[in-house]
Formats: C-alpha cells, structure tokens, sequence
C-alpha cells in the first residue's frame, strides 16, 4: 500500500449542522445573512482603514488585519455549508479539498488567536508606555509583528496538514462536522492516530493558551496603570472603553477554542465541538467589526465621513 495509503478514501462526506429538512432553509438563510454581515462589516473597516489617513496607526494596522482574517475565515467553511443546506444533504469534499479546508481553518484562527495578543500588546504599549510609543510600534515593527503571526499560523496549520496527510484512511468516511476539522477527520483514521491528537492538543493548546494568558496579563497591568497612574477621568474612560472592546473580542475568541482544543481530546462530543466552532469562526467574524466601531469614536465619525460624503 507504501505510498497509496491515504488514496483508499477517495471523498469524505459532511454531515453538517442539521438533516431536519425543516430547519435547513431556516439555517440556510441564518449563516447566509451572518455571512454577509461579516463580509460587509469587515470590508468597511478596511476601506476605511486604507482610505482615513487618521487611522493610519498600528491599532488600526492591526485591526485591518484582523478584518482581513476574519473575511478569509469565515469564508473557508461558510460557502461549503450553505451549499449543503440549499440542496439538502450531506456534501461531499474531495480527500484534497478537505486537507485544503483543514489547512486553511487552522492557518487562519491560530494566526487571529496570535494576533490579538499582538493587539494587546499594542494597546500596553500605548496606554503604559506613552513616550516611547512612536519607537516601540513603528511601522518595520508593525508589519514585522503582522508578518510574524500569519507567518505562524501558516506553518502551525502546515504541521497538522502533513500529519494528517500521513495517516490511512479505509473505511468510514462520515465526518460528524459541518467542515473538516481535524478531530473529526483523524478520528476516521485506519491507523494509529495518537500522535495528531497529541500534537493538536500540546501544540494547539499552546497556541491558543500562550496568547491568552499573554494577553489577560496585558490587560490586567493596563487596568491596575489606569487606576493608579492616570489621573484624567476623560484618558481613563477613552483607555477602558479601548481595551473593553478588546477584551470583548479576547472572551469571544479564546473561550469556545480553548473548550475545543484544549481538554483531552477523547471526551469531547461532535455537537459541542460543532457549537464552539460557530461560535469563534463565524460569529466572532460577525461580531469583530460591531465591537470595534460602535465603541470606537474615531472609526464611527470616519465611517460617517466615508458613508455621507465629507459633510461632517
């Protein structure tokens, strides 16, 4: 068999969210609407990003970044899905476009889970570090951070592509998810598969839990900084309000992740698994652009600028 081990299955087959008939046009216009609103509200904060030489900061760099991420994220397993809940059954991925869709899923959430913590950074570096700011976070250390964490997220999600790609896949080929995730997919292994749910559960868990802490403790200096050292109510309140949204969009990320990647992988059960990963991969690409603009001045009066031509 040497080299044609894994060519025995040939596609696999998504079971998806639902088979209640019923239920599938009300999910289908459901994800379709949050789909768009994602795309709609990311591409906003970007336009915007680009075109308002104000926002021409390293927050807002990032925040571009992240909107970017969040287009291709959702985008991976978002159109798959709908195509399955308008034609009523299961969908069919090749064994090629289901590596393909596990590379990208895992290359663009763990690359988000570092990029906020490089965000939080940001915001310390801003709030705590006023004066050397400007040196701290110029643009070569923007764009080198930004590189940085796509650059990580590509070879995290590269390592697990290969693993995968190595195992013997035989006989059952019903994947208990609405896309092919790796559990899911190496649960479906003729061979031995210990060593990928090893890998996703020591090197995925540091890659979500690494930022996390990195970015609670962040947060956590920032607070206890504006309480004791800044004494202007309206810099505080501007400071909270920043780092609210932030933290926000921290809770809404790292939680449902650490839930699915984190614990020993053989208690977890495919639905949970399923619900967490809406949660971080299409509604916190849904939510990202609300919780930034509507708590950011800034954003919403060029937003207005953009929208109303200059009137204001």
């Amino acid at each position: 068999a040497g080299m044609d081990n894994h060519t025995e299955v040939r596609k696999f087959i998504l079971l998806g969210l639902s088979n209640v008939q019923g239920l599938q046009q009300l999910l289908f216009v459901l994800f379709l609407l949050l789909y768009l609103s994602s795309l709609l509200g990311n591409m906003a904060i970007m336009i915007v990003v680009v075109c308002e030489p104000r926002l021409h900061t390293p927050m807002y760099f990032f925040l571009c970044n992240l909107s970017c991420l969040d287009i291709f994220y959702s985008t991976v397993t978002v159109p798959k899905m709908l195509a399955g809940f308008l034609l009523g059954h299961p969908q069919d991925i090749s064994y090629i476009g289901c590596l393909s869709q596990l590379h990208f899923f895992h290359f663009l959430g763990s690359s988000e889970a570092l990029l906020l913590a490089v965000m939080a950074y940001d915001r310390f570096v801003a709030i705590c570090n006023p004066l050397r700011y400007t040196l701290l976070m110029s643009p070569r250390t923007c764009l080198l951070l930004a590189a940085a964490t796509w650059a990580m997220g590509f070879l995290h999600a590269l390592m697990h592509t290969v693993m995968t790609s190595q195992l013997h896949f035989c006989g059952p080929n019903h994947i208990h998810h609405f896309f092919c995730d790796i559990k899911p997919v190496v649960r479906l292994a003729c061979s031995s598969n210990q060593l990928n749910l090893n890998l996703l559960s020591i090197i995925t868990g540091a890659i979500v839990i690494g930022p996390f802490v990195f970015t609670l403790f962040s947060y956590l200096y920032i607070f206890s900084f504006l309480r004791l050292k800044v004494q202007s109510k309206e810099g505080r309140r501007k400071a909270f309000s920043t780092c609210i949204s932030h933290l926000t969009v921290v809770a809404l990320f790292y939680v449902p992740v650490m839930s699915n990647y984190v614990p020993p992988s053989s208690r977890n059960s495919p639905k949970r698994d399923m619900i967490s990963t809406l949660m971080y991969s299409i509604v916190t690409s849904v939510l990202n652009p609300w919780i930034y603009t509507l708590r950011n001045v800034e954003v919403k009066h060029a937003l207005k600028r953009r929208l109303f031509h200059r009137e204001l």
